[in-house]
């Protein structure tokens, strides 16, 4: 700091010898939680732009999955009669709340830049903001799905337990950590090259089909043979689905302990929480790819 001559009357005035600092500057996901005001108003905001002109409102987030849920008890437990399973309904709806909750996390959080492009332009904030608050929606509106599937697995007897609660947790946060890595890398890819949110799209779409949701995890290694099993339990999406299977469907079965041997790997919980770290690793990874590219997204908007 030096100080320079004024005119007369006048106090001297003090140079100050730093470098200039662009208001929007990545300051990464740190900085995006202690902005926690413009990320609720921009939750809200796609909350509400989700329901607008709508006459239920929300409530559409509540019938939406009891439809769902409707469909599969009925159609796949009834019509088709896979009895094989106990409470098919349950064990489908289950796994599907967090397949739904990665889904939406990663779908809209790919968009998210691109659809917000008059915001990241001209608002001086993180532009993991919009990633995150798609990440934060998705977790909105996976709400009214746990509360219907707890009210259903309370009606058939079910029981919370604490280990049920951890596998709960676990399940949500492995989901949320590896769906927003996800969606800070291809929401970057997808400013560069569009055909990125489609190809998400379409991956997405095999989610389902490659976790133990619509059949038991054991059908993988009879039908594929016993080394196929261990790449399949590798699948962090599929562990989140057993995880929930654990929290809610077991409790519901005649006999919680055999259906729990049978039906789920017995280190479930140490797999779960090595795919943790390695998520969180990957949201380390995340974060540089995308303070790398990030001075380069307003150019290509």
């Amino acid at each position: 700091m030096s100080e320079t001559v004024a005119g007369a009357g006048e106090p001297p005035r003090r140079d100050v010898d730093a470098p200039l600092v662009d208001p929007a500057a990545n300051t990464g996901l740190l900085e995006v939680f202690q902005r926690r005001y413009l990320l609720r108003l921009l939750v809200r905001r796609e909350i509400q732009a989700r329901y607008q002109g709508s006459f239920l409102g929300m409530l559409w987030s509540y019938i939406n999955p009891a439809a769902q849920f409707v469909l599969f008890f009925v159609v796949m437990g009834i019509i088709m009669n896979l009895r094989e399973i106990e409470w098919f309904g349950i064990h489908v709806f289950a796994g599907l709340v967090v397949v739904v909750f990665f889904g939406e996390t990663l779908n809209g959080g790919t968009r998210s830049i691109v659809q917000n492009k008059a915001l990241v332009t001209k608002l001086a904030v993180p532009r993991e903001m919009f990633p995150v608050a798609s990440m934060l929606v998705s977790g909105f509106h996976a709400g009214p799905q746990l509360v219907i599937l707890t009210g259903v697995c309370v009606v058939v007897g079910w029981v919370p337990d604490l280990v049920g609660m951890a596998a709960l947790l676990l399940a949500l946060l492995l989901m949320c950590v590896l769906g927003t890595a996800l969606a800070l890398i291809f929401s970057v890819a997808n400013v560069f090259m569009r055909d990125v949110g489609s190809l998400v799209n379409v991956l997405t779409m095999f989610i389902r089909f490659g976790v133990p949701m619509i059949y038991p995890f054991t059908m993988v290694e009879d039908r594929f043979g016993a080394g196929s099993l261990e790449a399949y339990l590798a699948n962090p999406i599929a562990q989140a689905v057993l995880l929930m299977h654990r929290a809610f469907w077991v409790g519901t079965t005649k006999d919680p302990e055999a259906t729990a041997l049978e039906h789920l790997p017995d280190d479930l919980f140490m797999r779960a929480g090595v795919s943790l770290l390695v998520a969180v690793v990957l949201l380390g990874i995340a974060q540089w790819v995308f303070t790398r590219y990030e001075n380069k997204i307003p150019e290509h908007l």
